[in-house]
């Protein structure tokens, strides 16, 4: 089966579009990590024709926040292109899971924190901010740094069935139920594109 991680950064917020909806927003970049190929990839918007083919043959995308927010927003311009609609591919939303086992959300930040001992290298306001001044290779390395992060709090919960997650000077454990998010036993029943 092959699994994408992913993430997205946007050109802009809520505030400036007037909705709460994440597909209102524009997408600045788009990142992933394929397991099946062991690469790391980055999209500007203007680069989305190089990126579907990838996509294209996901069996799972694997994310944090990305029901909610990530792949509504990407399904906008998966549509626009013409290429059918990326919420038909099983999708992993690890923030999802969290809450499912845990009963509450967290940051990504948290969750690094306390599984890997590391911090994320920003925040989705630093990366709107960066767009607007140009900087687009500290998107790029701020979202890649993301899926890293997604990608190893995925892997650390396959192994040892649990998370950690910092709250304050304490870290704490959260038992996480993943009898259903190994992609191998499960079989692709309908394509995306």
């Amino acid at each position: 089966m092959k699994r994408i991680v992913f993430d997205i950064e946007t050109r802009n917020v809520f505030q400036d579009v007037g909705s709460d909806k994440p597909e209102d927003l524009d997408i600045s970049v788009v990142c992933l990590y394929d397991y099946e190929t062991n690469t790391y990839h980055s999209f500007l918007q203007e680069e989305f024709d190089k990126m579907w083919p990838i996509l294209e043959k996901a069996d799972v995308l694997i994310s944090y926040n990305g029901d909610h927010f990530d792949i509504p927003l990407l399904n906008k311009y998966c549509k626009a292109a013409g290429r059918g609609e990326i919420t038909k591919i099983r999708s992993l939303d690890i923030l999802k899971e969290i809450r499912n086992c845990y009963g509450r959300r967290m940051k990504l930040d948290q969750v690094a924190e306390g599984t890997l001992g590391i911090n994320k290298s920003g925040n989705g306001l630093d990366a709107i901010v960066w767009w607007r001044n140009g900087e687009i290779e500290k998107i790029r390395k701020y979202c890649l740094d993301d899926v890293r992060i997604t990608k190893d709090v995925y892997e650390y919960a396959l192994k040892n069935k649990k998370l950690l997650f910092r709250e304050g000077p304490f870290t704490k454990e959260i038992k996480m139920d993943i009898k259903h998010w190994d992609p191998v036993s499960e079989v692709k029943t309908q394509s995306l594109f």
